[in-house]
């Protein structure tokens, strides 16, 4: 999804987001030292496989994915990392590890942290290494209508 796809995704739902630059960020947690905001405040996108199936597991910059919980969410018999190159080709326009959590737009289920949900707002790349969106959760969970699970291991 590219940058101006998402944007006009929100912009036909008139959602109001807001837009922000930051220096060159890999990771999540670069990303939030790089924006200078808290890791926590930043969700970032984990493509995984639940039963074979393309998923997003959506949680905070500084937590780790518990694949156990992921599965107990979905009611899946396995839940696993996905691997670049089974995903790369769905996202054109998009940075690996920079993909907007709207899963939805590609008919791909989106498991939501419980910690992230429980925020007044959602802050996340926006297909880019440069470029944040911010806008209210409950804005977000309309549009996306994510499964809502603790998925996170603790830290």
């Amino acid at each position: 999804m590219a940058v101006n796809r998402l944007k006009a995704f929100l912009n036909d739902n008139k959602i109001k987001y807001i837009s922000s630059f930051h220096s060159n960020a890999y990771t999540a947690q670069e990303v939030a030292a790089s924006a200078h905001i808290p890791g926590r405040k930043i969700a970032k996108t984990v493509m995984v496989k639940i039963d074979g199936k393309m998923a997003m597991a959506v949680l905070s910059a500084s937590d780790k994915v518990d694949f156990d919980l992921i599965q107990e969410a979905a009611g899946a018999s396995k839940a696993e990392l996905a691997g670049e190159q089974e995903f790369a080709d769905l996202f054109l326009g998009c940075h690996i590890g920079a993909i907007p959590p709207f899963g939805n737009l590609y008919e791909m289920q989106v498991i939501v942290d419980e910690k992230l949900s429980e925020q007044t707002e959602i802050v996340f790349n926006a297909g880019s290494y440069t470029e944040l969106i911010t806008l209210h959760y409950e804005d977000f969970k309309n549009l996306v209508k994510p499964c809502v699970a603790s998925i996170s291991a603790d830290n």
